[in-house]
């Protein structure tokens, strides 16, 4: 079970694994657990390594984006609005 700062609490399977910390980093999260902000150190750790790699996937997102045209985008947007009913192909 992981409680997070938002003191959720939640079931999820786990792997063990070995890290190296910077000591004032090992401080700063001892403190917040010790202030009942989060249940442990993993618990810390998850949440941040979580929030790290979704803004990872959020950028590489908004990268891919960056890369359409967005007047082609809207041409065929507007072409598919356009659209009757009996051009649509039928799933």
């Amino acid at each position: 079970m992981i409680k997070r700062n938002t003191k959720e609490v939640i079931d999820m399977p786990a792997a063990k694994i070995a890290i190296t910390v910077d000591e004032k980093v090992v401080k700063q999260m001892d403190r917040l657990v010790k202030e009942g902000k989060y249940k442990s150190r993993s618990s810390v750790i998850q949440e941040a390594l979580e929030e790290k790699l979704k803004g990872k996937k959020r950028k590489r997102l908004i990268e891919e984006v960056s890369k359409l045209d967005p007047k082609e985008e809207r041409e065929l947007a507007n072409e598919f609005l356009h659209m009757d009913d009996e051009e649509w192909d039928e799933y």
